[in-house]
């Protein structure tokens, strides 16, 4: 213990004498080749859930299975997901982060090659479970690698790739939907699903060249090995310093990590509770706000307002996949400059008003024989506004900020929780989406969801303060007040 204080008196006396000014401002390539290479573990899940939605057509008719049977399908690698978040961040704890985002791909490509080879339901929902427990390890692990590595001044943009790759992977499924589409039923959707364990090969061997996270060396008592990745991660030896004088003042001793659990849950503090409120709660409004299931399900949608050809059907949600990743490259890169709630509360807001317009498109077409075109185009026009308004807001800036928030010593921990409540919420929206549109209809359902997004908007504008700017050091005092 006596080494580990001493090793940090030094490092903050060098910051002390070396610099007095901010961080710089710069553009870090190695911060943003890693970036990229830890997000890229989520065109996985946009993957499934872009191809999910065309191949389910086909796995319906080749396996003979039910409405239900579908539902549990989709729905299983949300809900079964929330294994992999929960054990992300006692894995992340132990092993690092970059070891834990291959263990991510790892086991996603063992639940992409059972899927694509299933010859029964029971099968196929074995290779979901699977992936599911992959996509819950790297939808908390890309997130928090990435902001622990990222300067306080390009956070934004860098934590909100995953969710860019989120897109990629969905507008992928869908093109691999529509150009397998002509195959063989028993054939298109095997094709589909294994495709995905290309990159997760992929990935997994890529990730060996990422560093290790910087705030994980420091709280192992790896000093030296954090200040090299500092000084390579920053756009000066002065500005590594002086974040590395920031991280060990703030970094727990190793021994102290099991505690974690029990600061958030048995007595917290003021700020901490705050922050588990902020954290848990955008993570339940993103999935309750319906928009994976609106995904995963825009066939059927579409097929209800009128498009019956698979092919049409394919083709509609290629130009939703289109819209919704050009609005979150749009968001990714204007986020560091207006602000997370800003951006937040326009991007839900849209949603709540494109929510509203899809229930008003879709009653109107439910009570039509004809299935004028005015109504179908709006229904189309509004799936993809709502898709669009959430990759503005929900979509990117969830991640960043659930992953941002915490104090290092319980930001493991912290976020595998928010996003075990984020996939849960996912798995139940998308288990019953159909089931409760057949009991009120769709348009029905996405009144319910409007308004449900619209009590989102104001739990934003009350319980999340702006993060822009700051370090990560830094949040525990902005949730002070």
């Amino acid at each position: 213990m006596d080494t580990e204080e001493n090793c940090r008196e030094t490092i903050e006396i060098e910051a002390q004498e070396e610099t007095k000014a901010a961080p710089s401002v710069g553009f870090n390539k190695y911060v943003f080749a890693s970036a990229i290479l830890a997000s890229t573990n989520s065109i996985l899940l946009g993957y499934d859930i872009g191809v999910m939605s065309g191949a389910i057509l086909f796995i319906k008719e080749s396996l003979e299975i039910t409405s239900l049977q579908v539902e549990i399908l989709v729905g299983s690698l949300n809900v079964c997901s929330l294994i992999g978040s929960l054990a992300s961040g006692k894995t992340s704890d132990l092993i690092g982060r970059r070891y834990t985002i291959v263990v991510a791909a790892a086991t996603f490509l063992v639940g992409a090659l059972l899927m694509g080879l299933a010859p029964s339901f029971l099968f196929m929902l074995a290779g979901r479970v699977v992936a599911g427990i992959g996509v819950g390890y790297s939808l908390m692990i890309a997130p928090v690698y990435t902001a622990e590595l990222s300067p306080a001044t390009t956070r934004g943009f860098l934590t909100s790739l995953p969710e860019v790759f989120i897109n990629v992977g969905i507008l992928l499924g869908y093109v691999f939907n529509y150009a397998l589409s002509g195959l063989p039923d028993n054939i298109n959707w095997r094709l589909m699903l294994g495709i995905a364990s290309v990159p997760a090969i992929g990935i997994a061997l890529g990730v060996m060249v990422m560093p290790e996270s910087p705030r994980w060396l420091i709280m192992r008592g790896q000093v030296e090995e954090a200040k090299r990745v500092l000084i390579r991660t920053s756009n000066s030896e002065e500005e590594a310093l002086m974040r590395l004088s920031e991280i060990t003042n703030a970094a727990p001793a190793s021994e102290n990590l099991p505690g974690a659990w029990r600061e958030m849950f048995v007595n917290p503090s003021k700020p901490i509770r705050r922050i588990l409120i902020a954290a848990i709660g955008i993570n339940f409004f993103m999935q309750a706000s319906g928009n994976d299931a609106v995904v995963y399900y825009c066939p059927e949608v579409f097929k209800a307002a009128g498009i019956h050809k698979k092919k049409e059907l394919v083709g509609v949600t290629i130009i939703m996949g289109i819209a919704k990743t050009s609005f979150v490259l749009l968001s990714a890169l204007f986020l560091d400059r207006f602000g997370r709630r800003p951006m937040l509360l326009l991007g839900s807001t849209g949603m709540v008003v494109s929510l509203v317009g899809l229930g008003l498109g879709s009653r109107f077409l439910e009570g039509s024989v004809r299935k004028p075109v005015w109504a179908i185009v709006l229904c189309v026009v509004a799936v993809c506004a709502d898709v669009s308004f959430f990759s503005i807001g929900l979509g990117p800036i969830t991640w960043v900020y659930s992953s941002e928030i915490f104090p290092t010593r319980l930001r493991a921990q912290g976020s595998s929780l928010a996003v075990s409540v984020n996939r849960l919420v996912s798995g139940i929206v998308a288990m019953t989406f159909l089931s409760i549109s057949e009991k009120i209809s769709f348009g029905g359902m996405f009144f319910v969801l409007a308004g449900i997004t619209g009590i989102g908007v104001i739990f934003f504008y009350v319980f999340l303060p702006e993060t822009k700017g700051k370090s990560l050091e830094e949040m525990e005092a902005i949730f002070q007040d």
